[in-house]
């Protein structure tokens, strides 16, 4: 007997496992549970939709139609391998079927033909709708499969569910439940016992854990410093001197110049800084250059020339200063 996860259990477990999970509207309130029980859940079940179009699948997965109401399962599974969840609860997606297959999925035991539609399994199953035509000639891409196989995954192992190492025999295909039903099927599909090896595979490795890493058996390839070698010349042509543009004008100007940040805010603040040390060492030197003629008796040409040096000499001190200071690097 197994209590489903909580609405916020469920969605860390899909995270957890590396997905990208949607969230649609109040997913986490929105089920059918005034039609019956959800619980106590023993798997998961997999689905294709019958249709195209990601927000179309998504909206009528969410909202369902005439003579069947939303939601038609917990997560809409879309063709770039996103995970939409539309719903939480009781939801309208396994319908009736087999008793001996719930068995076997509770046993983790192989899967008997679906023959009978007897079972609730609304009750019993998380459903996983995934957006194919299901005409058997719309392919599945890699993408999509693998957040099938990631979201199976996550539940089985918020559960603790597929101990005895059986090939993740709690994910079954509604196929695989209620006699008639032909899904999931196409290229790319790997099959359901394929789905099932790589959730059992993914099982022996922590959520985190991609197909093709290294593992603690395979020590982990060492990648080349990309600093070595690199003299502080270097460091400061490669931070000061990738961008030559103007400060732009305004936030269109930046757009279209994703190094501007970077780089010229940099020299950016430098320029004003410059300036400002100019204009300050000006302001000083006239006021000293003034201060020294007061009482002196020298006429108005006198002064103004006397100012004029000083504050010329000052601002070239000034600027020889700044240029020594930044070559030391």
């Amino acid at each position: 007997m197994a209590t489903p996860l909580s609405a916020s259990a469920f969605l860390k477990a899909l995270r957890d496992e590396g997905l990208d999970v949607v969230l649609v509207g109040d997913w986490d309130d929105h089920n059918r549970n005034h039609k019956g029980p959800w619980g106590p859940v023993h798997g998961v079940l997999l689905h294709h939709t019958v249709t195209k179009g990601s927000a179309r699948t998504v909206e009528i997965c969410r909202k369902g139609y005439e003579g069947l109401p939303g939601p038609l399962c917990h997560g809409v599974i879309t063709k770039d391998g996103k995970v939409h969840l539309v719903g939480y609860g009781r939801a309208n997606h396994a319908g009736t079927g087999d008793d001996d297959v719930l068995r076997a999925v509770i046993n983790e035991t192989s899967l008997p033909a679906d023959n009978e539609t007897t079972t609730d399994g609304n009750r019993h199953f998380y459903g996983f709708e995934c957006e194919n035509l299901g005409d058997g000639d719309d392919p599945w891409p890699a993408a999509q499969v693998e957040a099938m196989v990631r979201a199976s995954a996550a539940v089985l192992r918020a559960h603790g569910w597929n101990k005895n190492g059986q090939g993740g025999i709690s994910v079954i295909a509604h196929a695989e439940w209620q006699p008639g039903k032909v899904d999931p099927r196409g290229p790319g599909y790997p099959g359901h016992a394929g789905i099932r090896a790589r959730v059992a595979e993914r099982l022996k490795h922590p959520a985190s854990w991609s197909a093709g890493s290294s593992t603690p058996s395979r020590p982990p390839v060492q990648e080349e410093d990309p600093m070595a070698g690199m003299t502080k010349r270097d460091v400061f042509e490669a931070v000061w001197m990738t961008d030559a543009l103007a400060a732009p004008d305004d936030a269109a100007d930046r757009k279209t110049n994703p190094n501007w940040w970077a780089g010229s805010t940099l020299r950016d603040i430098q320029a004003k800084v410059r300036s400002t040390d100019k204009r300050v060492a000006a302001m000083s030197a006239a006021i000293t250059a003034l201060a020294g003629q007061v009482g002196s008796g020298a006429d108005t040409a006198t002064v103004v020339a006397a100012v004029e040096r000083a504050i010329a000499d000052a601002v070239v001190k000034v600027s020889v200063e700044v240029t020594d200071e930044t070559q030391e690097v």
